[in-house]
């Protein structure tokens, strides 16, 4: 049997997804409880390989199971197989052999936060990227705009990226200002490996007037990773949702 399962992670204390031998990662613990659970070692499969640091609101994973569950039973076994680990898994439901969690999936929804003030943060703490000066965020979502659509995203690619093509298709990536946050929404059916750090550290350079929009869309053009900007930290990057 085939579960559909939506997690939500806090990944300041992981590695990453993705297993790692030696490291401590979102697949590992969860395949460690359902491991527990089963007393069989089963793959979870995710919808995307988040970066170390990154968090998840509603990650979507699929694992294959021997027995059968109810789904609302399996929920609260892997929640207490997880312990105490900050991964909740929020729903499970039976799916077809034909549904997987990230070949499936037609979009995938990221928010970055930043926390554009003088004083840090003290609830949000590893959750924002603190700067303080002044960002103009008009600035960065017209720049932003210059990135949508079909692009050689080479140069905001990271070097290690396994993906066969650095093309992608960038659907939305909009930049509004909520009081003293700025919030960067990004979309699209699949990322390049720190694509979404990668455009906002670049984004932060057009809201300091270092760079402009024509610059930054500039940069795209050469597909150079030379002309991309300081990748912003793993802290304020929240995977939102997966659709399919």
């Amino acid at each position: 049997m085939r579960y559909k399962l939506t997690i939500e992670y806090d990944g300041g204390p992981y590695v990453g997804w993705q297993r790692l031998a030696g490291s401590q990662t979102v697949q590992g613990a969860l395949e460690d409880a359902v491991e527990k659970l089963t007393g069989a070692r089963s793959e979870v499969m995710g919808a995307g390989r988040t970066d170390s640091g990154v968090h998840a609101l509603r990650q979507v994973a699929h694992v294959d199971l021997e027995k059968h569950f109810a789904p609302s039973r399996l929920c609260d076994a892997l929640n207490a197989h997880l312990r105490p680990h900050p991964i909740s898994v929020l729903s499970a439901e039976e799916v077809s052999e034909d549904f997987h969690a990230r070949f499936s999936a037609k979009r995938r929804v990221y928010l970055y936060t930043i926390l554009n003030r003088r004083a840090p943060p003290a609830i949000a703490r590893g959750k924002v990227w603190r700067l303080s000066r002044y960002l103009d965020a008009d600035a960065m979502h017209a720049a932003a705009q210059r990135l949508i659509g079909k692009h050689d995203f080479t140069t905001f690619r990271d070097a290690n990226c396994q993906a066969k093509s650095p093309v992608k298709t960038l659907d939305r990536c909009d930049v509004t200002r909520d009081g003293d946050k700025l919030l960067i929404w990004c979309e699209a059916q699949s990322f390049l490996h720190r694509q979404v750090r990668s455009i906002v550290g670049t984004l932060v350079e057009v809201g300091d007037a270092k760079m402009s929009a024509d610059d930054v869309a500039a940069a795209l053009a050469a597909a150079d990773r030379t002309r991309c900007g300081p990748v912003a930290p793993p802290d304020g990057l929240f995977l939102m949702r997966v659709d399919y």
